[in-house]
């Protein structure tokens, strides 16, 4: 059973003031394993459940900081031990802490600390090895927030204050009295996670140089990828997939902070995948209230780190997928004011100049539980300073019907054009804009791009799983979406709709990966010239 331990601190006899300044994230709870051996792990602060020491309940708490909040120059970590009925902090206390930044070893040694309270004070310097250093004058943040001294403790090498995974093994070999070795050591085994960013840019085909910022709180992340044609974000990280660790891994948590002017993964909502196993959706959740970026949460719990390691958990890595929920094109955006959501579609997928459009759009109250609402707006389309379209009007509060713009796209349009909503609920901040591409560029200009679901359809017909009439829906619909240009070819009348039984090998082989996407698309170029497919 999982309880939460909060306590207020008292040192020599004097409370603790402003102890909250400190502990900035929200303590979580460990398992207690027997006295011998408490597990805490990988948050931003944490207060152990209290064990029994010679008699006495006692606690460690570890937090997190940095000693000026201005500037990323270090990063620091207390320990403190603490006797949890009176909320005193205990004196003489030697702490033997065995300390690790990811997969690298930093230092394993006994420190003493005549208040029960020890600042890791982590440094990054270009040294050629770990450096620690005790600086028993040196102010620091917890000790002139706490009001009493602390012992600082300087551990200097590259990066050390880049933040990410920091491992404390701490184990108390005195209390109340230097000269009294304890029989039994209580070891309390932490895992403090301090937000690490790492920005990756990347030039996409359709709307330029763009650059995805990712915030670990849990460790350093590797081998970014950002694929423009599926809008799939890929990267690593390590983590050792046992269950022991998961029992003591609280939550991983990550953020994704996206550029509001790229328009592609203004989607409504993203899935996550690690190590090819499918996240629950309420992992993911969506802030757009800042003003360039929207930031995307990623919330990962116990329950669902176990269902991955239970599906597969070969190698100590997580293998992030992040991509769009949904297989066709949804966005989203909010209004300055904080008020409203837009969600937008259009058809065809692929607008192309001098062609038929129709932006279709709902508008949602958030205030109201994202609630549809019926109010006044204002709808544009524009590139740059020119207006192509524009529609006001009062949107629909109907689940059965949307909002509605049709126009052509003018033949001189092409590339990012704006769809534009402003004046809704005659308030001039509730505004937002969310750009979209005409005549878009597919990520590999020389093939045919597909999208997956048609693939999972042409498996399930291959295996009959699914008529035929659905599989060939499936086909004009990449007709229709132009995701497909099939050649101009004269259709015969039908001698008869059956589809001949080497499309379906075909269609197995593709889905297999077995032949490409152009030779699949010969098979349906057949089929449309036997007017099996109409066009």
């Amino acid at each position: 059973m999982e309880k939460k331990f909060e306590r207020k601190i008292q040192t020599s006899g004097r409370r603790l003031k402003n102890f909250s300044l400190i502990v900035f994230l929200i303590a979580f709870c460990v398992y207690v394993a027997g006295f011998e051996n408490v597990y805490g792990h990988g948050i931003g602060s944490e207060t152990f459940p209290p064990v029994d020491l010679n008699g006495k309940l006692v606690t460690l708490e570890v937090s997190s900081s940095q000693n000026d909040p201005d500037t990323s120059d270090d990063q620091q970590i207390s320990i403190s031990l603490i006797d949890f009925d009176s909320n005193i902090t205990l004196r003489d206390v030697t702490f033997l802490v065995k300390s690790e930044r990811g997969e690298q070893f930093l230092f394993e040694q006994e420190f003493k600390a005549d208040n029960g309270f020890i600042v890791f004070n982590f440094v990054s310097e270009e040294t050629d090895s770990i450096l620690v250093d005790d600086d028993d004058d040196s102010a620091n943040l917890f000790g002139s927030l706490l009001g009493f001294e602390s012992r600082m403790i300087h551990v200097k090498g590259p990066n050390l204050s880049d933040g990410g995974l920091y491992k404390l093994d701490v184990s108390v070999l005195t209390a109340d009295d230097y000269s009294q070795k304890l029989e039994v050591s209580p070891v309390f085994n932490a895992g403090i996670s301090i937000a690490q960013t790492s920005v990756h840019d990347f030039v996409d085909p359709n709307f330029g140089e763009q650059n995805i910022h990712v915030v670990t709180y849990y460790d350093e992340i590797s081998d970014f990828q950002y694929d423009s044609g599926s809008k799939e974000i890929k990267f690593s990280m390590p983590f050792e997939w046992s269950e022991s660790n998961i029992n003591q891994t609280f939550v991983v948590h990550q953020e994704l902070l996206i550029p509001k002017k790229f328009g592609d993964l203004q989607v409504s909502g993203f899935t996550m995948y690690i190590n090819g196993i499918k996240l629950s959706d309420d992992v993911v959740t969506i802030d757009d209230f800042l003003s360039d970026d929207r930031v995307v949460h990623f919330t990962i719990y116990q329950r669902e780190l176990m269902n991955v390691f239970e599906n597969n958990s070969n190698e100590n890595v997580m293998d992030f997928i992040i991509k769009p929920d949904r297989n066709y094109v949804h966005l989203s955006s909010v209004t300055d004011n904080g008020q409203f959501r837009i969600l937008t579609s259009w058809e065809p997928e692929n607008l192309k100049s001098n062609s038929d459009a129709k932006v279709i759009f709902d508008v949602t109250d958030i205030f109201l539980k994202n609630r549809l609402v019926s109010t006044n707006y204002d709808f544009s389309m524009t590139q740059n300073d020119r207006i192509i379209f524009e529609q006001s009007g009062i949107s629909t509060d109907s689940k059965d019907n949307h909002n509605v713009a049709e126009f052509v796209i003018p033949e001189d349009v092409s590339g990012i054009v704006n769809l534009n909503f402003k004046n809704l609920d005659n308030n001039n901040l509730a505004k937002t804009t969310i750009p979209i591409i005409i005549d878009r560029i597919t990520h590999q200009s020389n093939e045919t791009s597909i999208p997956d679901w048609i693939r999972n359809n042409a498996l399930w017909w291959s295996q009959e799983q699914i008529d035929d009439n659905t599989f060939i829906q499936g086909i004009e619909y990449l007709i229709k979406n132009q995701i497909i240009v099939i050649s101009q070819i004269t259709q015969e009348t039908p001698e008869s709709k059956d589809i001949p039984s080497w499309i379906r090998n075909n269609a197995a082989w593709w889905a297999d990966n077995q032949i490409d996407d152009e030779t699949f698309v010969q098979g349906l170029e057949f089929l449309i010239q036997k007017g099996i497919i109409r066009i």
